[in-house]
């Protein structure tokens, strides 16, 4: 038995998985984001531990036997959180997240200090990142960056729990703008950029291999045996990747959680950092990848479905699908500013035209369009970077939407693979690296893709339409532009 945990920015889940990769049982504890200001997010480590260990126990009450056979676990995790804490690893103040934008000035500050910046790290500094966090802090918090005596990622801190081990992988440190990505080593030079140095930082393991054990009395808890390993994991994406089999050069999957990822694997470290696309150590030994980032992807979901009063996102979805007709809406789905390929954390989202009779389902329907016209934008800076793109396969809490699978095949002009069990994403994905510490077999007999359950090919019709829509799309957030650094401006002389 093997056990995944997937710490999210809403759920954190953990995964049972037996020895034939059969999914035996899972369970989720809802996590809740602050947002003191515009354009923040913040969360509470000690949350991100409640709800993990809840989740443990939950799984224990159900399945003590084979909970008891748990021979290791793997951890998966939201990027770029800057978790600080203190010189006895206690927590100094709520962990930033990666979709707070808070700190774009520091990025630049950043590569001033640093001119190299995207020649070491394979990436531009953005405001996600955990670095300017850090140079944020420094500035507008002195007392709690003088205290800074360990920085940790979202899931290294359930490992510093779990077990007393500070340690990491280049999957998520990649996400922290301290790697040198082709090295997988942590830089002198953009630590020392950020006023830190290598004592901060955890210890660096291939995700597939064991950083140790867990601690007796987290045994006991969770009704785990005492000499339970814990593998280094991954972050979110990449373990979701592993999860999915995309391991070989070429292979890729579009993620629909909170956040919309297009992941593309590679054997080698290939940057593009003026396009806003992430080159990143994958989690398994001497493999990396290519990532474009929407801060916003399903989340966009969760908003129209609160905004618009409806019951739930799944019947959202059954009365835009009953409907099923051109929206004559558009949507820019930037909620929380954008990444790949505006860099712009300033962006928000808009509606752009509405009529008096302009339904609930048009609004669903006009979200569903806009987050699939983002990911065009996604797809083409990828390309742009001389990707090569095979087969794609879409994961995440998405993907349980044939009517999206339709819009986002039909939009970027290319079949799209459902997997079973794609929705475990990154919690399976970190189970099998799990199994990989325990057993130390080749990761390409264990990665593998598991069954597609079915195939989405581009609509026709829909695919003229959104051929025709996608200039509008993009010129519309090239005229607001100015308009939304204005009003950003405006809010921080408001505060």
């Amino acid at each position: 038995m093997y056990l995944g945990i997937d710490l999210g920015t809403s759920s954190v889940k953990l995964l049972l998985v037996d020895d034939a990769q059969q999914a035996i049982d899972e369970h989720s504890t809802p996590l809740a984001v602050r947002r003191p200001h515009p354009g923040w997010s913040e969360q509470d480590p000690e949350d991100w531990w409640r709800a993990a260990d809840a989740a443990a126990q939950a799984l224990r009450a159900r399945r003590a036997a084979e909970m008891g056979r748990v021979r290791a676990i793997g951890l998966a995790g939201q990027m770029h959180g800057a978790t600080l804490l203190d010189a006895h690893d206690r927590v100094l103040r709520p962990a930033i997240l990666w979709n707070d934008g808070r700190s774009a000035a520091q990025c630049r500050t950043l590569e001033e200090r640093e001119p190299r910046t995207r020649a070491i790290t394979g990436n531009k500094a953005m405001p996600g990142f955990t670095a300017p966090k850090l140079l944020w802090v420094a500035q507008h918090e002195p007392e709690v960056f003088r205290r800074v005596a360990r920085v940790l990622l979202p899931k290294d801190y359930l490992r510093l729990r779990m077990s007393g081990d500070a340690a990491s992988d280049p999957s998520d440190a990649a996400g922290t703008l301290w790697l040198d990505v082709a090295a997988r080593a942590w830089s002198g030079a953009m630590l020392a950029a950020t006023g830190l140095d290598e004592r901060a930082m955890p210890r660096l393991y291939e995700g597939s291999a064991a950083t140790g054990t867990i601690r007796a009395a987290v045994a006991d808890a969770w009704g785990v045996p005492h000499d339970t390993i814990i593998a280094a994991g991954g972050g979110d994406n990449a373990a979701g990747a592993v999860g999915t089999g995309v391991v070989r050069p070429g292979d890729a999957f579009l993620s629909l959680g909170t956040s919309g990822v297009y992941f593309v694997a590679g054997d080698r470290f290939a940057p593009n950092p003026e396009r806003a696309v992430h080159a990143f150590c994958h989690c398994l030994p001497g493999t990396w990848h290519q990532m474009s980032v929407l801060l916003s992807a399903a989340s966009c979901l969760t908003w129209v479905t609160r905004a618009t009063g409806a019951a739930s996102e799944a019947a959202l979805l059954d009365e835009i699908a009953e409907v099923d007709r051109d929206p004559g809406v558009l949507f820019l789905p930037y909620l929380s500013g954008e990444r790949t390929p505006h860099d712009d954390p300033d962006a928000r989202g808009v509606l752009v035209g509405l009529t008096h009779t302009t339904t609930r389902a048009d609004l669903g329907r006009a979200v569903l369009e806009g987050v699939a016209f983002a990911f065009v934008d996604a797809q083409d800076a990828l390309l742009a970077a001389g990707t090569a793109i095979g087969r794609v396969a879409v994961i995440g809490g998405g993907a349980r939407s044939a009517l999206w699978g339709r819009i986002l095949a039909s939009a970027l002009d290319r079949e799209l693979d459902y997997h079973a069990g794609a929705e475990h994403g990154p919690s399976f994905g970190a189970a099998r690296l799990a199994r990989l510490a325990a057993t130390g077999e080749d990761p390409r007999d264990v990665c593998t893709p598991p069954p597609v359950a079915r195939v989405v090919a581009p609509d026709p019709v829909l695919r003229a339409r959104y051929a025709a829509r996608l200039d509008t799309f993009r010129n519309l957030y090239r005229e607001l532009r100015a308009s939304f650094t204005a009003l950003a401006v405006q809010g921080s002389r408001e505060e």
